[in-house]
């Protein structure tokens, strides 16, 4: 959707040209009088023209504009976005129906994978589910120009709205505070299920951003949990993880980025990130010590499957629970590297088995054939018994 004239107080928004898919370009311009001109090009207007239409009325007259020439979640977002930057609409919402919500998200649910969708590009968001990744993370920080943060937010907003993610969990990454206050003002009234908070170095950062949460699910009456996972991404991140875990009851994870930790560091981020031991493993034992999850930061190179194997391999192994991604090809590496083998379930349902039988014969002790099996051996068994159930490998 196209204009043939813009004035100095004309809004634009979204993608033009031959590689936009699943976007359009809207200017508005506003005008004194004279009603709506509405001028639209675009290849699809022999099948879908009139709708298009009709949904570019409805949303400019819900946005209070009665005097523009401008010209279904996408088109609501980018005419809303173009009315507001030309200073139409103020204050107003054109929010798309919204869809039933799935169900609420568990504090301790599987995290395996997180697949990463730019928040400025609507392409990469209706089959994002089919990828089968644990969850999906609408991306309002690093993925999305400064300029586009005001667009990719209503954008971002109107797909919790709109698009049905399956069993995803539905988190948003927003920016840094103080911009991502901006960023809640406009997503948490979708409910979505977690909220990562990005550069997190004090507890006063998680303490700041779940009393903006609880703050906006009072006025907009949502019951359901809005988990948060922050991101440490500094040497000072990494040292007060501990406070920051426990700095709201809300939080269920915490997670490290490597390419900001690194960058702090003054080092090279290697494939093999012996420069990140320390830290990865400080957050490990911190996430454990308070009993929330430890999530591994992401394997920045897409093509190399085999390094990105030993590194989930090496990632498990060291306490973490997942780690992102940011291309659909990494999932299935990644949640096969996080899955127990056949062999560890079979033994570990066995000393579980054993376990029950002595506890109904009323025996204080565990034994497996002829070995005496600790009270710790146990414990690990249970949560690794439990996590191939999730997994729906056992």
């Amino acid at each position: 959707m196209t204009v043939e004239e813009k004035s100095a107080g004309a809004g634009e928004a979204g993608h033009i040209g031959k590689d936009a898919r699943s976007d359009l370009h809207v200017a508005v311009e506003p005008r004194g009088g004279g009603g709506l001109d509405i001028i639209m090009e675009s290849r699809v207007a022999p099948y879908y023209g009139n709708s298009i239409l009709a949904q570019a009325r409805h949303v400019l007259e819900v946005l209070g504009i009665k005097h523009a020439r401008a010209l279904p979640f996408v088109i609501s977002a980018r005419i809303e976005a173009a009315a507001k930057r030309a200073g139409l609409g103020l204050g107003r919402k054109a929010s798309p129906e919204q869809i039933t919500l799935p169900e609420p998200s568990s504090r301790d649910r599987l995290r395996r994978s997180r697949l990463y969708l730019p928040g400025s590009e609507p392409k990469y968001f209706i089959n994002a589910a089919l990828h089968g990744p644990d969850a999906i993370i609408l991306d309002l920080e690093d993925s999305v120009h400064h300029a586009e943060k005001d667009a990719a937010r209503i954008l971002v907003r109107n797909t919790l709205r709109a698009v049905d993610f399956g069993k995803c969990e539905r988190m948003v990454r927003i920016n840094q505070l103080p911009l991502g206050l901006e960023d809640l003002t406009e997503i948490v009234p979708e409910s979505p299920d977690l909220i990562l908070l990005p550069k997190v170095e004090r507890p006063e950062h998680i303490a700041e951003t779940d009393r903006m949460i609880g703050e906006l699910k009072s006025r907009y009456g949502i019951t359901r949990p809005i988990w948060l996972m922050p991101i440490l991404e500094s040497a000072l991140g990494i040292e007060n993880a501990p406070a920051i875990g426990t700095a709201s009851k809300n939080v269920v994870a915490l997670s490290i980025g490597l390419e900001d930790y690194t960058a702090d560091l003054g080092v090279a981020k290697t494939a093999e990130g012996r420069e990140s031991v320390y830290a990865r493993t400080r957050l490990v034992n911190a996430a454990k010590a308070v009993g929330v999850q430890a999530i591994d930061s992401v394997f920045g190179d897409v093509g190399d499957m085999g390094n990105l194997r030993t590194w989930a391999e090496n990632s498990c192994a060291l306490g973490f629970e997942g780690m992102g991604c940011i291309h659909p090809a990494q999932i299935p590496v990644i949640h096969e590297a996080f899955a127990p083998s056949p062999a560890e379930i079979e033994k570990a349902s066995k000393i579980v088995a054993a376990f029950e039988e002595a506890r109904q014969r009323g025996l204080g002790v565990v034994s497996l054939g002829s070995k005496m099996i600790d009270p710790p051996v146990v414990e690990r068994a249970q949560k690794l018994v439990e996590r191939a159930k999730k997994m729906g490998r056992a």
